[in-house]
């Protein structure tokens, strides 16, 4: 189809390398095992906990409504999305990046062309965002490559903002935001609400595979910068299994440590995809990590204080909320509220209560019960007895759920109202904003870390059920493509991005120059590497390489002068 020899109409009406697979329980796992008359048998897992599995796929709430008057936005045949209109919708700015990290899922740098679609492109695919129905506020992820690498990255923030989206994300490796301060500022003054931040562990060594020297640095840099900015921060953590999953439970203990700088982790199972595509069966079978093994991880690593049975769920279960949103909106809203109704395999979730003043945490649900609250809210919508009761009903809801001698010490029932007590229209309605005091108050204690779970497909486990109702589609200027059929599947992104680049790499050098690279253990300059964030040491990382072991271990990576020095 790039050269031509197949017209592009083949994946709109026939089904092109499409087999069919058999998902079945074997050997404890759950797996899926297709044959390709070419390529030959293929297995691979897809759960290594049947009983989780069986759990999350009986808490799914159900697709959302399948999409209307979206002929201009969805035509890619058996790739297209049918249902909803998803939570997060990407958009590249550019597939240039600063780094060159394995894995990577688009293969950034390494494609022999540029493809950076212009700014009027970038407002023509923000702007038919909203032209079909369901009408529901989506949050904007500009990605890439690194996308505050385009020259009009603020651009798009601001325009963005400007016709409606309330929360612009950067799906970023930080090293713009850890460079410059005012760079922070100024994306927040366009608008910026967030980041997504790329963050595979709590020291240099578990970073050090994506080839940058002071990686770490980068990343504790760029939190600072952009808590100092007031742009939120959610870690997003690419698990590979025999890497880095012996420390997911470090990183949540940092991130709990610093709940006022970090309010989400986005954990990412390894998808095989891009750089990673024609990865031998060997090393597959070492490094795939499945959602259900970062749950027993989780468990272990963190003492037991998060279970598998009881304390995840489908990201689609938070749906139930929706409805009663856009039921105590009204038909005159200007927006619906955000829908995540994603396959129960693709994502999950958990809430964790943290005292802000020691870092201490417990799972919410260890004293909340949401699985009967979210059928609670599902018996409010179909009553729908107007706003004012609706929400009486809520509020015992909330009461009838919540276990007082559960909860930790001192955590009152008001801050789970608040917790769900969301506005469409405002982007300062996070968790945490809701949670906070309006006032200075000693018993202003308790945050919420959420933590996520989110498996993108790859050839090996490829699934059209999750494509159909995939919820963080890419905004391409060939219209709106699911995150999985983009980046593998039948290859739209190959596909889209060679109809529409803007320059070979010669070409694209010779007019612009080259942007500046860290590989190969290159570090990135930065003013300053002080830091107020609270950090996981282990003693005997540090001591590994000494004689002695050191009496005392801080618990900051970066020595800092204690009159400086924020303890969480």
């Amino acid at each position: 189809m790039i050269t031509g020899a197949v017209p592009l109409e083949t994946l709109m009406h026939e089904h092109p390398g499409e087999i069919k697979a058999q998902i079945l329980e074997a050997d404890g796992n759950v797996v899926m095992r297709k044959t390709c008359p070419k390529h030959g048998e293929f297995e691979d897992v897809m759960s290594t906990d049947p009983a989780f599995l069986a759990r999350i796929e009986s808490l799914f709430f159900g697709r959302d409504f399948r999409a209307a008057e979206d002929k201009d936005v969805h035509r890619h045949g058996t790739s297209n999305i049918k249902f909803g209109r998803g939570a997060v919708l990407t958009v590249d700015l550019t597939n240039r990046c600063n780094m060159m990290c394995n894995p990577c899922f688009m293969d950034a740098n390494q494609v022999g062309y540029v493809h950076e679609p212009t700014f009027e492109d970038t407002k023509a695919i923000l702007d038919r965002a909203v032209s079909f129905k369901p009408r529901r506020q989506v949050i904007i992820l500009f990605s890439g490559g690194e996308p505050t690498l385009s020259p009009y990255y603020l651009d798009a923030v601001a325009y963005a903002k400007k016709i409606g989206f309330y929360r612009i994300l950067a799906a970023t490796n930080g090293i713009r935001f850890a460079e410059d301060l005012e760079f922070c500022k100024a994306a927040k003054a366009a608008g910026q609400h967030g980041v997504y931040l790329q963050f595979d562990g709590v020291s240099e060594e578990k970073n050090k595979h994506r080839g940058v020297g002071n990686l770490f640095d980068v990343k504790l840099r760029a939190i600072e910068n952009l808590a100092e900015a007031g742009i939120k921060v959610t870690l997003v953590v690419t698990i590979v299994n025999n890497l880095n999953n012996d420390g997911i439970g470090q990183i949540v203990e940092f991130a709990a440590k610093n709940i006022d700088k970090v309010q989400t982790i986005a954990f990412q199972p390894v998808s095989f995809t891009g750089r990673d595509e024609d990865i031998s069966d060997e090393l597959r079978k070492k490094w795939r990590y499945t959602l259900a093994g970062m749950t027993h991880d989780l468990r272990d690593q963190l003492g037991g204080h998060i279970q598998p049975l009881r304390d995840w769920f489908p990201l689609s279960s938070y749906s139930a909320f929706t409805s009663v949103m856009d039921m105590l909106q009204g038909a005159d809203a200007p927006w619906g509220w955000s829908s995540c109704n994603c396959h129960p395999n693709c994502g999950i979730f958990t809430l964790l209560v943290v005292n802000k003043n020691t870092g201490e945490f417990k799972s919410l649900f260890e004293f909340f019960n949401y699985e009967q609250f979210m059928k609670d809210v599902a018996v409010i919508t179909d009553t729908a007895r107007g706003r004012k009761l609706s929400y009486a009903q809520l509020g015992m809801a909330i009461m009838r759920n919540f276990s007082a001698e559960r909860a930790p010490e001192g955590f009152p029932i008001s801050q789970i109202i608040n917790l769900f007590k969301p506005s469409s229209t405002n982007s300062n309605s996070d968790r945490n904003d809701r949670m906070a005091q309006k006032t200075a108050d000693a018993n202003d204690t308790w945050r919420v870390l959420c933590v996520e779970g989110m498996w993108f497909q790859d050839l090996f486990n490829y699934d059209f059920r999750r494509t159909e109702m995939c919820v963080i589609p890419y905004g391409t200027q060939e219209g709106e493509i699911s995150f999985c059929a983009y980046n593998t599947g039948v290859g739209w992104r190959q596909i889209i991005e060679n109809m529409h680049k803007t320059a070979g790499l010669a070409e694209w050098y010779q007019e612009n120059g080259r942007h500046k690279v860290y590989a190969a253990g290159k570090a990135v300059p930065l003013n300053t590497t002080k830091h107020s964030l609270s950090l996981p040491v282990i003693q005997a990382v540090l001591a590994e390489d000494a004689e002695e072991k050191p009496a005392f271990v801080s618990p900051y990576l970066v020595e800092t002068p204690e009159e400086e020095t924020v303890s969480l």
